[in-house]
C-alpha cells in the first residue's frame, strides 16, 4: 500500500461535471488526485477476503441479537422490535453497504464499523475513481464492480422479490452530496428496468383514506430507497404507519441493527480474537490500553472520543444519548509528504452480499469526518 503523489488532470473538474460528480470540491478539496493509493494484486484479494467474511460475520451477529431477543441493547423504538424480526426472518431485500477498515496493506483489516443503512461515496467509489483510472493508469486495475453490481443487485429485486410499481428515491431536499449518490443509486436502477422518480424525503405524505404512501404528485409509493437513516425515520411523525408495512423499504428495518455500533460488541462476544475485529465491549472497563468511544448512532466522526497515547481527540456532534460502545483503538496508517499529512481509511463497498471494490478517504486527524478528502487507487499484479 503506497501512498504516491502524481499531477493532477487539467480538466477533470469538467469530466466530473459531465458525470453529475458535482460536489467534487465540497469545503474547498473533496476529490484530490494529487495523490493515488498503488496496491498489489495479493492485497486487494486479501482486502477482499476480509470483507467477505466479516459481512457474513455480520449476518450471523443479526441473527444472534434477533434470536436471543437484544434490541434493547441497540436502543431501536420497542414499537419497531417486531418490525425489524419480521424484516429479517423474511429476508427483506437488502442493496448495500460499507465497511471502514483500517489497514495498512500488510497487517490484517481491522473493521471499524459497517456502514450498512445509508453510506455515501458511491459516486467517487464507483464512477470518478474509475474515469480516473482510464485516464491516469489504463494499463492498471482496480477494485471496483460497484456499477455492475449494483445493476445486477437491483434486478433481483425484480426477479426475487416480485417488485411491483414506481421506484421511488429520496434523500433530504437540497443535500448537495445527498443528492447526488441518490441520483446515481437511480441511474444503476433504471438501467436494470425500473420506472423510478426522485424527490425530497420532506414531500413524502400520508393518505390516511386509503392508508398508504404518497409523493408529492399523490402517487402511492409501493417501493421507497431511502437515503435517510432508520434511526431518524422511527422518530418521524409519521412513523408509526411504518408499522403496518404499506410499503418496501430499501434499505430494510433489519439493516437498523447491522448498521448500529452495537454490532461490534456483539461481533466480538461471537467472535473473539478474529484477525478483522478490535475488542470491543459495551463498558470501558473491559478494554486495557488505547481505545475509542463511539455512540450508537453517529456520522461522519461526530461525538467520536479516542484515547490513545495519553491524548484525548474528541470530535463534537449531535449524537450520543442513546448509549455508547467502547472498541479497542486501531490506529490508522499515517502518510506524510510534508505537504499533506494523511490518516488512511479503506471503505470496503458490500452490494448484496459480495464485496463490490473500495474507496480510500484521507484526514489530517484521527477521526474521520465530512471533511476528509478522497483519493483514487489502482493495483498492478
Amino acid at each position: 500500500m503506497i501512498r504516491e503523489s502524481l499531477t493532477p488532470r487539467s480538466n477533470w473538474q469538467e469530466q466530473f461535471e459531465s458525470l453529475g460528480f458535482t460536489y467534487h470540491s465540497i469545503d474547498d478539496l473533496y476529490w484530490d488526485e494529487r495523490y493515488a493509493y498503488r496496491f498489489t494484486a495479493a492485497q486487494i484479494d486479501a482486502v477482499e477476503d476480509a470483507t467477505s467474511e466479516l459481512h457474513q460475520m455480520a449476518l450471523q451477529a443479526v441473527e444472534h441479537v434477533i434470536a436471543h431477543e437484544r434490541l434493547e441493547q441497540f436502543a431501536i423504538p420497542q414499537p419497531f422490535w417486531a418490525l425489524v424480526e419480521e424484516s429479517w426472518r423474511e429476508k427483506e431485500f437488502s442493496l448495500y453497504g460499507r465497511f471502514d477498515l483500517s489497514w495498512d496493506g500488510r497487517s490484517p483489516p481491522k473493521m471499524l464499523e459497517y456502514n450498512a443503512d445509508t453510506p455515501t461515496g458511491l459516486v467517487e467509489s464507483s464512477v470518478a475513481q474509475w474515469y480516473w483510472l482510464q485516464d491516469v493508469f489504463p494499463q492498471a486495475d482496480q477494485f471496483n464492480s460497484l456499477h455492475e453490481k449494483l445493476i445486477a443487485q437491483w434486478q433481483t429485486l425484480a426477479r426475487d422479490h416480485h417488485s411491483k410499481g414506481l421506484l421511488h428515491f429520496a434523500c433530504i431536499g437540497g443535500h448537495e452530496e445527498d443528492e447526488g449518490n441518490l441520483a446515481y443509486l437511480r441511474d444503476t436502477a433504471i438501467q436494470a428496468g425500473f420506472a423510478t422518480k426522485q424527490l425530497a424525503i420532506e414531500h413524502i405524505g400520508w393518505d390516511d383514506r386509503h392508508a398508504e404512501f404518497v409523493d408529492d404528485f399523490d402517487l402511492k409509493i409501493d417501493n421507497l430507497f431511502k437515503l435517510y437513516p432508520w434511526e431518524w425515520l422511527c422518530r418521524e411523525a409519521f412513523a408509526e404507519h411504518l408499522l403496518a408495512r404499506p410499503l418496501r423499504l430499501i434499505e430494510p428495518a433489519w439493516k437498523m441493527v447491522l448498521s448500529n455500533k452495537a454490532i461490534l460488541p456483539v461481533l466480538w462476544e461471537l467472535f473473539p480474537g478474529h484477525p478483522n475485529l478490535l475488542p470491543a465491549f459495551f463498558d470501558a472497563w473491559h478494554i486495557s490500553g488505547d481505545f475509542v468511544k463511539k455512540p450508537l448512532y453517529s456520522r461522519e466522526g461526530e461525538n467520536i472520543t479516542i484515547y490513545a497515547s495519553g491524548e484525548v481527540h474528541h470530535q463534537p456532534g449531535q449524537y450520543g444519548a442513546e448509549g455508547y460502545i467502547y472498541q479497542a483503538f486501531a490506529a490508522q496508517p499515517k502518510f506524510d509528504d510534508g505537504i499533506t499529512p494523511a490518516y488512511t481509511s479503506v471503505g470496503s463497498w458490500v452490494v448484496g452480499d459480495t464485496p463490490a471494490g473500495i474507496g480510500i478517504r484521507e484526514d489530517v486527524s484521527l477521526i474521520t469526518k465530512d471533511t476528509s478528502r478522497f483519493v483514487p487507487h489502482y493495483f498492478v499484479d
